[in-house]
């Protein structure tokens, strides 16, 4: 319920359900997002008229939320700026530093807290609601005013009492048990290993003729395996992939520039610099566009870049990408591609040889990213509710 409740959000008008929706295989099918301010879900989401409409799309693809419960799981973001790390002295490296509440139980707890405190994905601007001005003071102080706002709808604090031993009254829900329950829900809501491809591997159940050939490609002489690999078939590591650049961008406030530095963002180090995290591939044919930006709405294109990213870069279009039209924002959408010094340093920094591929071989390959796709992964366990708690809409 609190997934899908409005409640969680600044202006009550945004749910995490509504950029990773159910019917949208737990994403939301647009390139870059339409957050806080705008309306609908997927391709027909809107981005709001008047005072509160959107003021930017949120900068990065909404990333899939497929078995992020794995244990194997040690970092998060595109960015990687949420990892397992005692540096803080609360077990996580994260963009709220010492002030990251502690009790979160998995890395996806923490990772649940933070689209609360985002202007443009849940938060709001600053003068509209209570939530945007605390995170304007300091990040961790947005988090109490949420928790307030849930325990005190006695649904919800009848909810926690029951659920959580350690809650006696629902005067102590925290935000540390908000995001704990969310990611029990998320963790177990995407988890997903009945494959055609996981059934290949426990009992040797033969995969499709162009899928078993796509396999073949994919361990051996595509190389695809060297970043896509183990259970989610991710390393967790950061790549640069020369993805086209468009978008407002990851702008800092020493750095601007409508550009995404990718994990360099994170470290601060300049040989992080446009790398990004390799994402897991299971149910990846459910959750297109494809990259850290949504490059690509095509997952065959997404193929041919991997293999030939330089190439593919060059001949890219904005017609490959899902951006819904914003009017007022879409002067700067590819404002970025004409900084030449920009883009020769994006295309510098580049972490793979380019594999040939005949269109035959691209085919057998996204054959068997297909059979990665669960027999059950659109029945959830759980699903979307009609309603929740606090009586807002459910999207």
């Amino acid at each position: 319920m609190l997934f899908y409740d409005k409640i969680l959000s600044g202006n009550r008008n945004i749910s995490c359900g509504t950029c990773h929706h159910h019917d949208l295989g737990g994403s939301d099918g647009l390139s870059l997002g339409i957050g806080e301010g705008g309306t609908g879900l997927g391709a027909d989401r809107t981005p709001g008229d008047g005072p509160d409409r959107i003021r930017k799309r949120i900068p990065r693809n909404a990333p899939a939320l497929w078995n992020l419960g794995h244990k194997d799981v040690r970092v998060l973001f595109h960015d990687g700026r949420l990892e397992m790390s005692d540096i803080y002295g609360n077990d996580y490296d994260s963009p709220a530093e010492e002030w990251l509440p502690q009790g979160l139980e998995t890395i996806l707890a923490a990772q649940a807290l933070f689209p609360m405190t985002s202007q443009f994905e849940m938060a709001g601007n600053v003068g509209e609601n209570e939530i945007a001005g605390a995170v304007k003071d300091r990040i961790d102080r947005a988090w109490p005013i949420i928790a307030k706002r849930v325990r005190t709808i006695s649904d919800y604090g009848e909810m926690f009492v029951a659920a959580f031993d350690h809650i006696e009254r629902p005067e102590d829900v925290t935000i540390v048990e908000i995001g704990n329950a969310l990611a029990a829900f998320i963790g177990t809501e995407w988890t997903n290993y009945d494959s055609p491809y996981d059934a290949f591997l426990t009992d040797g159940t033969p995969l499709p003729e162009a899928a078993e050939r796509g396999r073949q490609l994919f361990f051996g002489e595509a190389r695809c395996v060297q970043c896509h690999n183990g259970p989610l078939l991710s390393d967790q590591e950061f790549h640069a992939m020369a993805l086209p650049a468009f978008g407002p961008g990851r702008t800092r406030i020493w750095d601007p520039i409508p550009r995404d530095v990718g994990r360099m963002g994170a470290t601060d180090d300049l040989e992080d610099a446009y790398r990004f995290r390799t994402p897991s591939l299971r149910n990846v044919a459910l959750t297109a566009p494809y990259g850290h930006n949504g490059a690509y709405a095509n997952l065959r294109d997404m193929v041919h870049h991997m293999a030939d990213p330089l190439r593919m870069r060059a001949d890219w279009t904005p017609e490959k990408a899902a951006l819904p039209e914003v009017p007022w924002v879409q002067e700067i959408d590819f404002v970025i591609q004409t900084d030449t010094l920009e883009m020769e340093r994006q295309a510098a920094f580049l972490d793979v040889r380019p594999v040939p591929l005949s269109e035959a071989q691209v085919d057998d390959i996204v054959a068997f990213l297909e059979s990665l796709t669960g027999e059950t992964a659109l029945m959830r366990p759980l699903g979307r509710p009609k309603s929740v708690p606090s009586g807002l809409p459910v999207d």
